[in-house]
Protein backbone atom coordinates (compact mmCIF):
# COMPACT_ATOMS: atom_id res chain seq x y z
CA UNK A 1 0.00 0.00 0.00
CA UNK A 2 1.26 3.27 -0.95
CA UNK A 3 1.19 5.81 1.99
CA UNK A 4 0.46 9.04 0.27
CA UNK A 5 -2.92 7.16 0.73
CA UNK A 6 -2.71 8.86 3.81
CA UNK A 7 -2.42 12.33 2.89
CA UNK A 8 -6.08 11.80 1.43
CA UNK A 9 -8.66 13.86 3.10
CA UNK A 10 -10.66 11.85 5.58
CA UNK A 11 -13.74 11.83 3.53
CA UNK A 12 -11.79 10.81 0.22
CA UNK A 13 -10.03 7.77 2.48
CA UNK A 14 -13.15 6.37 3.99
CA UNK A 15 -15.67 7.03 0.35
CA UNK A 16 -12.60 4.22 -1.04
CA UNK A 17 -12.85 2.36 2.00
CA UNK A 18 -16.50 2.16 2.61
CA UNK A 19 -16.69 1.45 -1.55
CA UNK A 20 -14.16 -1.38 -0.96
CA UNK A 21 -16.23 -3.06 2.13
CA UNK A 22 -19.48 -2.73 0.55
CA UNK A 23 -18.37 -4.35 -2.66
CA UNK A 24 -16.11 -6.99 -0.78
CA UNK A 25 -19.39 -7.89 1.23
CA UNK A 26 -21.38 -8.47 -1.59
CA UNK A 27 -19.18 -10.64 -3.47
CA UNK A 28 -16.45 -13.44 -2.70
CA UNK A 29 -12.68 -12.15 -3.10
CA UNK A 30 -12.08 -13.53 -6.98
CA UNK A 31 -15.13 -12.04 -8.28
CA UNK A 32 -15.65 -8.67 -6.29
CA UNK A 33 -14.50 -5.94 -9.17
CA UNK A 34 -12.07 -3.31 -8.40
CA UNK A 35 -13.98 -0.93 -11.42
CA UNK A 36 -16.94 -1.43 -9.33
CA UNK A 37 -15.00 -0.25 -6.28
CA UNK A 38 -13.58 2.88 -7.96
CA UNK A 39 -16.70 3.57 -9.31
CA UNK A 40 -18.78 3.85 -5.90
CA UNK A 41 -15.55 5.56 -4.36
CA UNK A 42 -16.02 8.52 -7.46
CA UNK A 43 -11.91 7.57 -8.21
CA UNK A 44 -10.41 6.16 -11.01
CA UNK A 45 -8.87 2.56 -11.57
CA UNK A 46 -5.77 3.43 -11.64
CA UNK A 47 -5.57 5.97 -9.12
CA UNK A 48 -7.12 3.30 -6.87
CA UNK A 49 -3.93 1.08 -7.52
CA UNK A 50 -2.26 3.90 -7.49
CA UNK A 51 -2.58 3.89 -3.66
CA UNK A 52 -3.21 0.02 -3.58
CA UNK A 53 -1.38 -1.83 -5.67
CA UNK A 54 -3.30 -4.90 -5.92
CA UNK A 55 -7.01 -6.40 -4.64
CA UNK A 56 -5.45 -8.12 -1.97
CA UNK A 57 -3.89 -4.88 -0.54
CA UNK A 58 -7.04 -3.53 -0.90
CA UNK A 59 -8.61 -5.97 0.57
CA UNK A 60 -6.61 -6.02 4.14
CA UNK A 61 -6.86 -2.52 4.10
CA UNK A 62 -10.11 -2.57 4.22
CA UNK A 63 -10.10 -5.71 6.59
CA UNK A 64 -8.01 -3.09 8.67
CA UNK A 65 -10.36 -0.52 8.48
CA UNK A 66 -13.45 -2.99 9.66
CA UNK A 67 -11.33 -4.72 12.65
CA UNK A 68 -10.45 -0.79 13.72
CA UNK A 69 -14.48 0.54 13.39
CA UNK A 70 -15.57 -2.37 15.48
CA UNK A 71 -12.87 -2.11 17.94
CA UNK A 72 -13.84 2.00 18.53
CA UNK A 73 -17.76 1.12 18.86
CA UNK A 74 -16.73 -1.04 21.26
CA UNK A 75 -14.01 0.13 23.54
CA UNK A 76 -15.30 3.35 25.60
CA UNK A 77 -14.17 3.95 29.13
CA UNK A 78 -17.06 2.27 30.41
CA UNK A 79 -16.33 -1.05 29.10
CA UNK A 80 -12.92 -1.10 31.33
CA UNK A 81 -14.93 -0.49 33.74
CA UNK A 82 -16.83 -3.89 34.11
CA UNK A 83 -15.54 -6.38 36.34
CA UNK A 84 -17.90 -9.43 35.58
CA UNK A 85 -16.59 -11.26 32.79
CA UNK A 86 -20.56 -12.02 31.26
CA UNK A 87 -21.41 -8.29 31.99
CA UNK A 88 -18.98 -7.30 29.89
CA UNK A 89 -19.74 -10.15 27.05
CA UNK A 90 -23.19 -8.75 27.06
CA UNK A 91 -22.30 -4.74 26.94
CA UNK A 92 -19.46 -5.36 24.31
CA UNK A 93 -22.36 -7.11 22.11
CA UNK A 94 -24.79 -4.79 22.36
CA UNK A 95 -22.63 -2.09 21.37
CA UNK A 96 -21.40 -4.18 18.47
CA UNK A 97 -24.74 -4.64 17.20
CA UNK A 98 -25.12 -0.96 17.35
CA UNK A 99 -22.62 -0.06 15.12
CA UNK A 100 -23.59 -3.54 12.82
CA UNK A 101 -27.13 -1.84 12.51
CA UNK A 102 -25.76 1.65 10.94
CA UNK A 103 -23.60 -0.21 8.52
CA UNK A 104 -24.69 -3.37 7.29
CA UNK A 105 -21.78 -4.01 4.66
CA UNK A 106 -19.69 -4.59 8.22
CA UNK A 107 -21.98 -7.74 8.73
CA UNK A 108 -21.40 -9.70 5.14
CA UNK A 109 -18.01 -8.40 4.81
CA UNK A 110 -16.84 -10.02 8.03
CA UNK A 111 -18.48 -12.70 7.67
CA UNK A 112 -16.88 -13.61 4.59
CA UNK A 113 -13.72 -12.37 6.00
CA UNK A 114 -14.08 -14.97 8.56
CA UNK A 115 -15.19 -17.77 6.47
CA UNK A 116 -12.90 -17.45 3.65
CA UNK A 117 -11.89 -20.45 1.66
CA UNK A 118 -9.72 -21.20 -1.03
CA UNK A 119 -8.54 -17.86 -1.66
CA UNK A 120 -5.57 -15.70 -2.56
CA UNK A 121 -6.26 -14.09 0.99
CA UNK A 122 -7.68 -17.10 3.50
CA UNK A 123 -4.63 -18.03 4.81
CA UNK A 124 -3.46 -15.00 5.96
CA UNK A 125 -7.37 -13.94 7.18
CA UNK A 126 -7.34 -17.26 9.01
CA UNK A 127 -4.36 -15.93 10.73
CA UNK A 128 -5.21 -12.31 11.06
CA UNK A 129 -8.59 -13.47 13.04
CA UNK A 130 -7.39 -15.68 15.17
CA UNK A 131 -4.97 -12.77 16.36
CA UNK A 132 -7.27 -10.43 16.44
CA UNK A 133 -9.53 -12.89 19.01
CA UNK A 134 -6.59 -13.56 21.20
CA UNK A 135 -5.71 -9.90 21.12
CA UNK A 136 -9.61 -8.32 22.11
CA UNK A 137 -9.35 -11.30 25.14
CA UNK A 138 -6.46 -9.47 26.13
CA UNK A 139 -7.47 -6.22 25.78
CA UNK A 140 -11.29 -6.38 26.90
CA UNK A 141 -10.83 -8.60 30.03
CA UNK A 142 -7.89 -7.47 31.39
CA UNK A 143 -9.68 -6.15 35.00
CA UNK A 144 -12.28 -8.95 35.27
CA UNK A 145 -12.56 -10.96 38.64
CA UNK A 146 -11.66 -14.18 38.02
CA UNK A 147 -12.87 -15.28 41.16
CA UNK A 148 -16.68 -16.05 40.06
CA UNK A 149 -15.68 -18.95 37.93
CA UNK A 150 -15.56 -22.59 39.17
CA UNK A 151 -13.04 -24.46 39.54
CA UNK A 152 -11.68 -25.76 36.35
CA UNK A 153 -14.08 -23.42 34.33
CA UNK A 154 -11.76 -21.83 31.70
CA UNK A 155 -13.04 -17.93 30.76
CA UNK A 156 -10.93 -17.33 27.43
CA UNK A 157 -12.24 -20.91 26.03
CA UNK A 158 -15.82 -19.58 27.22
CA UNK A 159 -15.37 -16.60 25.06
CA UNK A 160 -14.11 -18.43 22.82
CA UNK A 161 -17.12 -20.59 21.94
CA UNK A 162 -19.64 -17.86 22.07
CA UNK A 163 -17.94 -16.13 18.91
CA UNK A 164 -17.98 -19.38 17.00
CA UNK A 165 -21.65 -19.77 18.19
CA UNK A 166 -22.62 -15.98 17.07
CA UNK A 167 -20.35 -16.39 13.90
CA UNK A 168 -21.86 -19.30 13.21
CA UNK A 169 -25.11 -18.53 13.73
CA UNK A 170 -24.50 -15.18 11.04
CA UNK A 171 -23.42 -17.77 8.83
CA UNK A 172 -26.18 -19.91 8.96
CA UNK A 173 -28.64 -17.17 8.72
CA UNK A 174 -26.81 -16.23 5.50
CA UNK A 175 -27.12 -19.78 4.02
CA UNK A 176 -30.59 -19.97 4.67
CA UNK A 177 -31.10 -16.81 2.46
CA UNK A 178 -32.62 -15.01 6.13
CA UNK A 179 -32.52 -11.25 6.59
CA UNK A 180 -30.43 -11.11 9.69
CA UNK A 181 -32.32 -9.31 12.51
CA UNK A 182 -29.36 -8.03 14.91
CA UNK A 183 -32.00 -7.58 17.81
CA UNK A 184 -33.05 -11.12 17.42
CA UNK A 185 -29.87 -12.28 17.42
CA UNK A 186 -28.88 -10.24 20.19
CA UNK A 187 -31.27 -11.64 22.36
CA UNK A 188 -30.87 -15.30 21.04
CA UNK A 189 -26.56 -14.32 21.98
CA UNK A 190 -28.08 -13.24 25.48
CA UNK A 191 -29.44 -16.37 26.17
CA UNK A 192 -26.36 -18.00 25.41
CA UNK A 193 -24.89 -15.72 27.77
CA UNK A 194 -27.11 -16.96 30.30
CA UNK A 195 -26.59 -20.73 30.22
CA UNK A 196 -22.66 -20.23 30.00
CA UNK A 197 -22.83 -18.29 33.23
CA UNK A 198 -24.57 -20.55 34.84
CA UNK A 199 -22.54 -23.26 33.94
CA UNK A 200 -19.41 -21.07 34.62
CA UNK A 201 -19.74 -19.23 37.58
CA UNK A 202 -19.89 -20.47 41.42
CA UNK A 203 -24.18 -20.19 42.70
CA UNK A 204 -23.46 -17.46 44.35
CA UNK A 205 -22.62 -15.16 41.57
CA UNK A 206 -25.29 -16.88 38.92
Amino acid sequence: MNEKFYELPEEKQLSVLNAAMEVFAEYEYKKASTDLIAAKAGVSKGLLFYYFHNKKSLYLKTYEYMVKTLHDAICDPHLFEITDFFDLITYATKKKVQILSRNPFIVNFSLRSFYSKNEEISDILKTENNHMIGENYRMYFQHIDYSKFKEGADPEHIFHMLIWMGDGYLHAQELAGKTLDLYEIDREFAQWVERFKRDAYREEFQ
